[in-house]
């Protein structure tokens, strides 16, 4: 697959992943749709894009845990597009609590983003991508959801659940034109700790010294959009948690060892 003239929506748009996998398709020649909630973070990427080459870039603000808004973003998009190639799932929220001082309202935010709103955006642009021709549907999940991980219990929870989600729509979609690709990026040098959420629903608020030794987000972005353009169906990112994925599938009381004395953060 080849993205000259592709149409690209990608939510979680304004910073990380999701801003670098932006100006990687656009510089591949996809048309671009970006969302988040964030109107004036959306507005300063545009103008970047503008500023290579206009008539590419759309705005669609979007709040991926209302209905209503998901339903009207998808409207505008289909309204001001007419073409839906590619769906990137990228809006998230990570954790850095316990299980056990997490409340029960924070895990239900937590899957509210991750898992729930992915599955809005993808319900309301499939049939429309499946209508006009097929297309590809990209979802960032985690390597956090091959494994659990200190720290992350309910984020781990919602990666697993967009696993097994996206598995089985993959095996549904067979010969709708319309296939799936499952982004399973370790540790990337983002803001994700950042903006992650405590136990309480109050914000993180610093880096972790982990992320910032992660993968640079543009050497993360590029290795997502070739995974596209080969239609791979599933990627795991990060030589570190690849690793620990693989200790986990093979020898599991090692895998066991190595988590108990892991710094989460």
């Amino acid at each position: 697959m080849e993205f000259g003239g592709k149409t690209v929506w990608i939510t979680g748009a304004s910073s990380g992943i999701g801003k670098a996998l932006a100006l990687e398709f656009f510089r591949r020649g996809a048309v671009v749709v970006l969302s988040a909630r964030s109107a004036d973070k959306l507005g300063e990427l545009k103008e970047i894009l503008d500023g290579i080459e206009t008539g590419r870039c759309h705005v669609v603000p979007c709040d991926v845990t209302d209905p209503e808004s998901v339903l009207r973003a998808a409207g505008a998009v289909k309204s001001a597009i007419g073409r839906l190639d590619i769906l990137v799932n990228n809006a998230g929220v990570s954790q850095r609590s316990t299980a056990l001082e997490t409340e029960s309202r924070v895990e239900r935010a937590l899957f509210e983003v991750n898992f729930f709103g992915a599955v809005a955006v993808t319900r309301n642009a499939l049939p429309w991508m499946i209508e006009t021709g097929g297309g590809r549907i990209v979802v960032i999940g985690s390597m956090a959801g091959k494994f659990g991980f200190p720290m992350r219990s309910t984020y781990c929870a919602s990666k697993h659940a967009l696993q097994g989600y996206f598995e089985t729509l993959r095996a549904e979609l067979r010969g709708s034109g319309v296939g799936v690709t499952l982004v399973c990026p370790g540790r990337i040098r983002t803001d994700i700790s950042i903006h992650s959420l405590k136990g309480d629903g109050t914000v993180y608020g610093r880096m972790d010294a982990g992320q910032e030794r992660g993968m640079p987000v543009e050497r993360c972005a590029r290795i997502i959009v070739e995974a596209v353009r080969r239609r791979r169906k599933e990627i795991l990112i990060g030589a570190p948690e690849r690793l620990l994925y693989f200790i986990r599938r093979f020898c599991p009381p090692l895998f066991y060892g190595i988590t108990e004395r892991i710094n989460p953060i």
